[in-house]
């Protein structure tokens, strides 16, 4: 009986030394928390490159999709100097058009290992653009992998080795493309994070309102939204003139740091407008019909405000009437440099007590005087009594009292919000 050959032994793929397999777990490990420790896409990738190079190559380009064109994010290399010479920063042509290795890297190809550099042929300005950075790098082998998410094509990571250097093998191949994997996945999350900021503030900022028709006031708002956080809240502040030729100014901060948040403060913000306008109540009055209507018509919790009225008489001073709901006290500000924290007219906040009393305090506005209604994100800070962060509020607004309004209120919140942990909304007047 004729016996069938033996098939011959499939060959296991050789294993790396114990030491060389470690040193490419490290560098998976660093690499993982250097792409997961921020979200600034730009800043996670030049640590990523900061870490292959010299440990994979000699040098790494980061080349990301842009519009129709490719960007040539970084390029890091051992030789500072060298890198220096290669321009990145640059706009490159798209790969729609080329036959370089990059672009079918872009296009959907795996690994690409690069040995062949000969010069570019004319109508194929990519490529060209390639075969510079190759022969500014000195390459003698080039390895570029996709940075790909859900069939998403990001960019591309191309590492460099110069002559002397061994080819790049299987296991680096694959170690690269971990590490191209890594970095789209870190990419992406940075700009959906973005988006979502970018959207956050955008809503935010449509739910505040426009104060057209108070043109005989002068008035300046600023809203500027929490640093290391990409939500909506309930922050907001209104002004709207009244029949009686008065107007509304109001400031406040609905409970929470969410969509619902927001959307509850337009809610607020429109009911006070129709109570105001309708009532011709003073502060006092408005401040328990919104309170009662807020509890029993709406879903709203709990809402710290502070509602004042302007008057503005053709003859004599201007006067403020403010009922304050749990809110901070309003500031006065006179160009003399004192200033007054409006702390009367105080009661609980909205969403206790429908029946509670509130009070109406009245002030006479000096000549040149500024009114600033704000949100606590200016003045507190975690681990600090709020009374300091008052006291620094009261100090720069003395020394800024005589500035026109607009400087008086950007050079405030440059001063108050070196560390801002929350939205910041304020509303300021200036008395003529």
């Amino acid at each position: 009986m004729k016996r069938e050959p033996t098939p011959p032994a499939a060959v296991a793929p050789e294993e790396l030394p114990p030491e060389v397999a470690a040193a490419r777990l490290r560098l998976l490990a660093d690499v993982s928390r250097a792409l997961a420790s921020g979200l600034d896409a730009q800043e996670s990738l030049r640590r990523l490159a900061r870490l292959v190079v010299p440990q994979l190559a000699d040098a790494c380009v980061v080349d990301v999709v842009e519009g129709e064109g490719v960007r040539r994010l970084m390029v890091t290399d051992r030789d500072t100097e060298r890198a220096l010479r290669v321009l990145s920063g640059g706009l490159l042509p798209g790969p729609d058009d080329s036959a370089c290795a990059l672009a079918k890297v872009l296009r959907g190809a795996g690994p690409v290992v690069v040995t062949d550099f000969g010069e570019p042929g004319p109508g194929d300005p990519l490529r060209a653009a390639q075969w510079s950075l190759y022969r500014a790098l000195g390459a003698h082998s080039a390895l570029i992998v996709p940075m790909r998410v859900r069939r998403q094509g990001l960019g591309a990571l191309t590492f460099v080795r110069r002559t002397g250097a061994p080819a790049f093998d299987e296991q680096e191949q694959a170690l690269a493309a971990d590490l191209g994997h890594r970095a789209a996945l870190a990419l992406d999350n940075a700009r959906l994070y973005a988006l979502q900021e970018h959207t956050a503030e955008q809503l935010q900022l449509s739910l505040l309102p426009d104060l057209t028709g108070l043109g005989h006031l002068q008035l300046a708002t600023r809203y500027l939204a929490a640093r290391e956080r990409a939500e909506v809240g309930g922050d907001w502040y209104d002004a709207f003139p009244l029949l009686d030729g008065s107007a509304i100014l109001a400031i406040g901060d609905v409970v929470g740091h969410d969509l619902a948040a927001a959307v509850r403060m337009g809610q607020l913000r429109n009911m006070l407008r129709a109570l105001a306008y309708d009532s011709g109540d003073d502060p006092a009055g408005i401040m328990c019909r919104l309170d009662k209507v807020m509890q029993g018509l709406t879903s709203i919790e709990l809402v710290t405000a502070v509602i004042a009225r302007i008057e503005t008489p053709d003859a004599g001073p201007w006067r403020l009437t403010w009922t304050n709901a749990g809110h901070l006290p309003p500031l006065l500000a006179q160009p003399d440099g004192r200033t007054l924290l409006l702390e009367e007219g105080h009661a609980p906040i909205l969403g206790v007590d429908p029946a509670l009393a509130r009070e109406t305090a009245t002030v006479t506005l000096p000549p040149g005087a500024t009114l600033l209604l704000y949100t606590d994100g200016l003045v507190e800070r975690p681990g600090e009594d709020i009374g300091r962060g008052l006291t620094r509020l009261r100090q720069h607004a003395a020394a800024l009292a005589r500035e026109p309004l607009a400087v008086f209120l950007d050079e405030l919140l440059t001063r108050m919000s070196d560390v801002q942990n929350d939205d910041v909304a304020v509303l300021a007047l200036r008395v003529p």
